[in-house]
């Protein structure tokens, strides 16, 4: 599998390439400052995976991967929550909050390298939730929602809820990709979803708002 890294910080680069030696099936093509050159050069290389920083000059990581042919897989690495919901339009393979540690740029590529035929799901790892001294074990599968009030989180489960202290960005960091935030006050499980409108979403029985920047992407993907 051939790969680019796209980011004009040259810190992140190095980090994506120090982490891609512990991947051998992946060889690192090159490496980009700009969105124009790596256009240029998936023009005329087979790429099979490209690492893709959003804000960038000349060209976003964004507007370059909805360029991009269809066959090469995107992952965006950003230090910016708030573009996740347009990484969900153009379908990225995943979506790497800075700083990106080892174990979550791992559980990227296992996802990636992962053969066709091969059960390897990430939804099905358990979830270490910390709630004061404890630490709860959590099936993902089991989380209906998630709540944001102040400085902390609640995960609302088929028979319990759990108080976390943690952002919305921490949180989806964690989480697997079923899960998608349609307010700044609420994350949900897309397995869960009863129903949806212009408005609001039901997830197992309980209505949620859908906040104005996420609309347009509930509206395009569910109605």
């Amino acid at each position: 599998m051939k790969a680019i890294i796209v980011d004009d910080e040259p810190r992140a680069i190095e980090l994506i390439r120090s982490y891609l030696i512990h991947f051998p099936q992946v060889e690192l093509a090159a490496t980009f400052r700009n969105g124009l050159k790596a256009a240029e050069f998936c023009t005329q290389e087979n790429v099979d995976l490209v690492f893709l920083d959003i804000n960038m000059p000349y060209l976003s990581g964004m507007a370059l991967s909805r360029i991009l042919g269809k066959d090469i897989r995107v992952v965006f690495t950003t230090a910016y929550s708030e573009y996740a919901v347009e990484s969900y339009e153009v379908e990225a393979r995943d979506y790497l909050l800075k700083p990106i540690s080892l174990e979550r740029f791992t559980q990227t590529m296992l996802k990636i390298l992962a053969p066709r035929n091969e059960t390897l799901l990430p939804e099905k790892k358990p979830l270490f939730i910390k709630s004061g001294t404890r630490v709860y074990r959590v099936k993902t599968d089991d989380i209906l929602y998630l709540e944001k009030d102040g400085n902390y989180m609640t995960y609302y489960l088929e028979n319990q809820k759990i108080l976390a202290r943690e952002s919305i960005s921490e949180a989806l960091q964690a989480l697997p990709e079923a899960f998608f935030q349609i307010h700044k006050s609420y994350i949900i499980n897309r397995d869960k979803i009863v129903f949806v409108d212009k408005d609001t979403v039901c997830v197992a029985g309980i209505t949620l708002p859908v906040g104005n920047t996420y609309r347009e992407f509930v509206k395009k993907i569910y109605l």
